[in-house]
């Protein structure tokens, strides 16, 4: 096997997991294609402590292959759900898709019992999250965009293949859920109330739970269901010359497009690295989606049909970041792609339930606005006026 030195910051048990991917990946390729497959230099293309994904030379094949390849490879399933699972068929089900209609990279090769999959390299092309941390708002704004006419592109060619996936996954013999964000969307709804009220002493009136649990039936039971990448970061999403090409399917599933739109009203709220964004980009960002789904979901052009359900989703990422933060609000938790100055992660929070409460106030929908009003209280008495006020991303400064 080829492989150069790699990077001096990687330590050895680090790089042991990135020669053995390697490895494997030559393994799976050999089997595939029925000849001896080489791959060489592996760079470290990050991962975050569930994989291990590495860009890799095909120094020696007897096939016409890309020059450079992508592999990522999971060790484990991660208790109730198993990301390997997700990700395989993700790509399987994206790569069918005929190339021009592909926001992906298409899928070369993949291995159960290895747990990899061997991706085209889409290059060395930014991702939103440097353009957003850059300095050139244009560009910011040009990425934004792009990335909210992809996630509709991608809902509208993807419509409907609920059937697909699930065929998919039973083939794949998976054994956990489907969307595995649904199980914690649940686990908000039954425990956030109790949660606000241990740790804050915070009221969620009866109006407010029913709406939530309204938001909730939405979610499961909706008609209007697409491929979803389910993760929002701005580090997952290159910006490439013909647009934003999604990465990372750790827990791609099918389900609510309403609730990727919310995305775009609350941007990246699967994620605690956010800063705000300048008046009005959320509105152009959901509308920028709109137009591309709306030939599917034509009802959605109205805004008595679209504003409640988007309203909706919104409180469950509201919701569901809550319930998965509070309790380690105090703590100072770095993410791996974070500037040291980037807001804390109480500021994030209250940023969003300020926006739910705004959205709700101009819906009429004035119990969940009062009950938004009060958390924000809450966060401002725990952690100072100054909680509340996100800074732009640098782009927009």
């Amino acid at each position: 096997m080829e492989i150069t030195a790699g990077p001096a910051d990687i330590d050895d048990a680090d790089h042991s997991d990135l020669l053995a991917a390697v490895a494997a990946a030559e393994s799976v390729l050999s089997r595939r294609f029925g000849a001896q497959v080489r791959l060489a230099d592996p760079e470290r293309l990050g991962g975050a402590g569930r994989s291990v994904v590495v860009r890799v030379r095909v120094a020696s094949t007897p096939f016409s292959l890309p020059r450079t390849l992508v592999v990522k490879r999971y060790p484990s399933a991660v208790a109730d759900r198993d990301p390997f699972a997700h990700e395989a068929v993700s790509h399987k089900l994206l790569t069918a898709l005929p190339g021009e209609d592909r926001l992906t990279p298409e899928l070369v090769a993949q291995d159960a019992e290895a747990r990899l999959v061997v991706l085209e390299d889409l290059g060395k092309a930014p991702r939103l999250a440097e353009k957003l941390l850059g300095s050139d708002a244009r560009a910011a704004e040009r990425g934004l965009l792009s990335w909210a006419h992809a996630m509709g592109r991608l809902h509208a060619t993807t419509a409907g293949r609920d059937a697909d996936f699930d065929a998919l996954m039973r083939r794949q013999g998976s054994q956990c859920c489907a969307d595995p964000i649904a199980v914690d969307v649940h686990a908000a709804l039954a425990g956030l109330p109790t949660l606000l009220a241990t740790a804050w002493d915070v009221d969620t009136p009866a109006p407010v739970v029913e709406f939530a649990e309204q938001a909730v039936r939405g979610f499961v039971h909706s008609r209007r269901r697409a491929f979803s990448p389910s993760t929002s970061c701005p580090d997952n999403h290159l910006v490439t010359s013909k647009g934003v090409r999604f990465l990372d399917f750790e827990g791609g599933c099918v389900r609510d497009i309403v609730f990727d739109a919310a995305c775009l009203r609350v941007p990246f709220p699967s994620c605690w690295c956010g800063y705000g964004l300048p008046a009005g980009m959320s509105e152009a960002m959901v509308a920028a989606w709109r137009a591309e789904v709306g030939g599917v979901w034509p009802d959605l052009d109205d805004d008595a049909v679209f504003l409640p359900k988007l309203l909706e989703a919104q409180l469950l990422w509201v919701w569901l970041a809550t319930w998965r933060g509070l309790p380690r609000l105090d703590l100072a938790l770095p993410s791996g792609h974070r500037p040291l100055d980037s807001p804390p992660r109480s500021t994030v929070l209250a940023s969003r339930w300020v926006r739910l409460r705004a959205d709700a106030l101009a819906l009429g929908v004035k119990p969940v606005a009062f009950h938004a009003e009060a958390v924000v209280e809450a966060l401002v008495a725990r952690f100072g006026e100054a909680s509340v006020e996100l800074p732009l991303y640098p782009a927009f400064r």
